[in-house]
């Protein structure tokens, strides 16, 4: 592991908006408070943004709500090239918003061009959809009525977004909202402000008129989310983040029946069976394991790998980790920049002492990196036990936990297969799962056997804007992108009308 000197900020960030966006216009929060957004590779405050209370979250609900009925009479037409204008202006930016987005939460300059590259794909994939929304007409069994099914707006809604794809978070739902004719207000996380605040800008020149779109931001996002929650005035709610605080949106969701998308936590399980190809394996692990630094939802927390090729695998993997650059993000060359904040160093460093304690062996890594920012080194740990808090926690980091299975003496076994699955599934989670198998049958029967709302066979990347995006269990309700993705921003209406005959 090689680690790299940190860079000076980004002259991009200086050019960034940092008061709330409301009704098309930038304004201070009622308070004059603001708060500090932090270079996570320096410690140096980047800049201050408009600490945003009870007060300016009423404001720019309010303001969504009185836009709803204009908005939802434009052509859908109208809104496609609003969205296809905001996708070029996306791609035509990309390297300032890279750069802020390197700034504000950490990861390498090349990894945020790929995430602006997703995040305006969304906004592409979505501005098709909006032409696209389609309805039914027939008529009653009986012949007596005509049957008429439309999709309309469901109304004001309520965007949450986490701070590890300040971008592709807020293209994801932003995009749909856009595209069904919904006003909308949205706080970005607080740790990764300015990525969504660049984004209102390109909106703006994109043409989206004032009071769709409303942002705010806070330091005290139960305050501001309450508000809007308890408000009467928004109909739906979607949020990506923890189980736990979507487990509290949920109850508050419930007091208005609001239409609610949870994209929740995960603890995705990734499994290398006795008959994988080890190299392509390991090109899957560390591209689910390490994108975004190991801060991914869909991140493999889990491996296990059969005992008949564990030893082949984890040299292989421990090898590549090990050769991994760390340092600033903006710095040239670098592969593995900061995590997010201190407790986050934090947590990761007691899950990993805690396997170690339990009896993990550590390949590489496993010891905090003693300079200025938030770096944590990439490591490896096999024989990570099942008693281990890592196997029941989102790591949140660059640490890969090996647990074996199966018996090394009979790789062909089928036993294995049930072993591996009953230890997959045990999670009250169910996002994603990865799985390596040169056999087509048992990629199809292990694939419907796991219990997640997505699965990658044979690769360890499933995120796409023309894909589905969502989990079960405690992972989440719905799906973003896809051509599902509009659904959940529509309500479906029924009309009868009465078939008079001659």
């Amino acid at each position: 592991m090689t680690t790299i000197a940190p860079q000076t900020a980004p002259e991009a960030v200086s050019r960034v908006h940092t008061d709330l966006f409301v009704d098309g216009e930038w304004a201070p929060a009622a308070s004059g408070k603001r708060f500090d957004v932090v270079n996570p590779a320096t410690e140096e405050v980047l800049a201050q943004v408009a600490d945003a209370d009870a007060v300016d979250a009423r404001r720019a609900l309010e303001t969504a709500a009185a836009h709803q009925a204009e908005w939802a009479t434009t052509s859908p037409r109208f809104r496609s090239e609003i969205l296809y204008r905001a996708h070029q202006l996306i791609v035509t930016r990309a390297d300032e918003i890279a750069a802020v987005m390197t700034a504000e939460m950490g990861k390498p300059l090349a990894e945020a061009k790929g995430e602006v590259a997703y995040g305006a794909e969304f906004f592409r994939w979505f501005a098709e959809e909006a032409v696209r929304i389609g309805g039914d007409s027939t008529t009653t069994g009986d012949g007596s009525h005509r049957i008429e099914v439309t999709r309309q707006p469901v109304g004001p809604c309520i965007l949450i977004t986490p701070w590890n794809f300040p971008l592709a978070m807020a293209t994801r739902k932003i995009g749909p909202a856009v595209a069904a004719g919904c006003t909308m207000v949205f706080k970005p996380a607080e740790l990764t402000p300015l990525t969504s605040l660049l984004l209102a800008d390109i909106l703006v020149e994109a043409g989206l008129p004032a009071g769709v779109l409303n942002i705010v931001t806070t330091s005290d996002p139960s305050t501001v989310v309450t508000e809007w929650m308890e408000s009467g005035l928004a109909r739906k709610v979607s949020f990506t983040g923890s189980t736990e605080v979507g487990k509290l949106l949920l109850r508050q969701a419930a007091g208005t029946v609001m239409r609610t998308s949870m994209e929740l936590g995960g603890n995705a399980p990734f499994i290398v069976c006795a008959d994988a190809d080890i190299p392509r394996a390991v090109d899957g692990l560390m591209f689910a394991k390490m994108r975004n630094i190991g801060q991914a939802c869909t991140a493999a927390n889990r491996v296990f790998v059969h005992r008949s090729v564990v030893d082949e695998f984890t040299d292989a993997f421990a090898a590549r980790m090990s050769a991994l650059r760390v340092g600033d993000g903006a710095a040239e060359g670098v592969q593995v920049g900061p995590l997010v904040e201190r407790k986050a160093v934090e947590k990761v460093s007691a899950l990993v002492s805690d396997a170690v304690a339990k009896g993990a062996t550590v390949i590489c890594g496993g010891e905090n990196i003693s300079s200025p920012g938030f770096f944590y080194p990439p490591t490896v740990l096999s024989g990570v036990g099942l008693d281990a808090d890592l196997m029941r926690t989102e790591i949140f980091g660059p640490v890969a936990a090996i647990i074996p299975f199966g018996n090394a003496d009979r790789p062909d076994d089928p036993a294995a297969d049930d072993e591996v699955l009953a230890l997959a599934n045990d999670t009250p989670w169910g996002l994603v799962g990865y799985l390596f198998s040169q056999d087509v049958d048992r990629c199809a029967r292990l694939s419907a056997a796991l219990e997640t709302g997505m699965i990658g066979v044979n690769t360890g990347a499933v995120s796409n804007p023309a894909a589905p995006f969502g989990g079960v269990k405690e992972s989440g309700l719905g799906r973003e992108g896809g051509r599902v993705g509009i659904e959940e921003f529509l309500d479906m209406k029924y009309t009868a009308t009465p078939i008079h005959r001659r």
